[in-house]
């Protein structure tokens, strides 16, 4: 996996968990400031209503002159009778709450406050009110989890940069040194295959170099696939015109050698000429991982049919054995899996066949009854397959 999605991953991880930690003292911090602002809008209606009140007393009726009811900008205020009916307001809300006392509705607050009877303009009651808003409350809360989200998601990417040196030092010597065992490997490999294919042209077949030349067949498949998992992130595979029918019979005929080992036959049954736009190398990988599995778990002097034929949708590949089948088909595709520890390799052929088949698109089927067989079924559809 690529370190800095890694950490990018991880530390958005840790953000949203810390996130979710705050929303509990988030939520009792709003509602506190919420009640803070009620109270504080609670003070400023009675004021209101203390400017009013202080207007309508210093009014003299004796003087003959109209009474300028008070008005404000941010506040509404009207006076009712006893019955709760408008003398005079501009408040334009219906009130539900029709007795004396601080209420809010529907973002609304208001004062009602009791007046001596029959002392002003025959009012009951005088009522102030506004809208009020808790939207600069909701905007520091965003602001505060914004800049603190920011901030451990910056930190948790620095602390977990920093902590994952050692352990990136670490694999970027354990990688050079895969690769440079691969290396090592390689060539011996490659020295023992040429030897023993010039021994057999000049003498007569040997069963033990035959065993050896399966046994080293062997090894190149394991050796391939590492060389793959080491490569493929920072390679591009170019495709190209592949004739699929030959390329399948030169596989098979590979490992001829490696299933006579436990007395199985390969039964290859191949429709000529069908051609695919596919990488060799990949194309390889999933051949050669599916017929190396295939025997590994195939009883002794089993079959393996290897079938190639045409569809209405493409071309069908399909391997089938009558072997030990599969206990778990959804464990099989993860990186080093093995069902039977008993049977060898690491783990990563058919992990490395998933992740071809994904980004090519290619349709996988399997059918497995444990202890009877698999069959391993691939669908080619164009633009992949392109024979008529």
């Amino acid at each position: 996996m690529n370190d800095n999605f890694y950490a990018l991953k991880n530390a958005f991880i840790y953000t949203m968990l810390v996130a979710a930690l705050l929303l509990v003292p988030t939520y009792l911090y709003v509602t506190y400031m919420k009640y803070v602002t009620e109270i504080q809008y609670e003070f400023k209606l009675k004021r209101q209503s203390h400017l009013i009140i202080r207007s309508m007393e210093e009014f003299d009726p004796k003087e003959k002159q109209n009474f300028e009811y008070p008005r404000f900008r941010s506040f509404q205020s009207g006076l009712y009778d006893i019955h709760f009916n408008p003398i005079f307001t501009l408040i334009k809300a219906p009130l539900e709450e029709q007795k004396v006392g601080y209420h809010i509705q529907n973002g609304y607050a208001y004062q009602v406050i009791a007046l001596p009877d029959g002392r002003y303009f025959d009012a009951s009651y005088l009522v102030v009110g506004g809208e009020i808003s808790y939207a600069r409350i909701y905007q520091d809360v965003v602001m505060i989890l914004l800049a603190t989200a920011a901030l451990f998601f910056v930190l948790s990417l620095f602390f977990l940069d920093r902590f994952a040196l050692p352990f990136q030092r670490l694999n970027k010597r354990l990688d050079q040194f895969i690769k440079d065992s691969m290396h090592e490997i390689n060539t011996p490999l490659s020295i023992i295959n040429v030897n023993i294919d010039l021994y057999h042209r000049s003498n007569p077949v040997n069963k033990y170099l035959q065993r050896i030349k399966a046994a080293t067949k062997t090894l190149s498949t394991l050796y391939n696939d590492m060389d793959y998992l080491i490569k493929n992130e920072r390679l591009s595979f170019e495709y190209e015109t592949i004739d699929l029918s030959r390329f399948l019979r030169e596989r098979c005929d590979y490992f001829h050698e490696v299933a006579a080992l436990k007395n199985i036959v390969i039964d290859p049954s191949i429709e000529e000429k069908i051609e695919i736009v596919f990488n060799p190398t990949q194309l390889q990988r999933i051949i050669d991982n599916n017929l190396s599995n295939a025997i590994k778990y195939s009883n002794e002097e089993g079959k393996i049919e290897v079938i190639l034929e045409r569809n209405l949708e493409g071309c069908v590949l399909r391997f089938r054995d009558d072997g030990v089948g599969i206990e778990d088909v959804n464990r099989i595709f993860e990186r080093y899996y093995r069902e039977n520890q008993d049977k060898g390799g690491f783990g990563i052929g058919l992990n490395i066949v998933k992740s071809i088949i994904d980004k090519a698109g290619i349709e996988l089927q399997i059918d497995s009854v444990y202890g009877e067989g698999s069959t391993f079924s691939y669908t080619f559809t164009p633009p992949i397959y392109i024979s008529a």
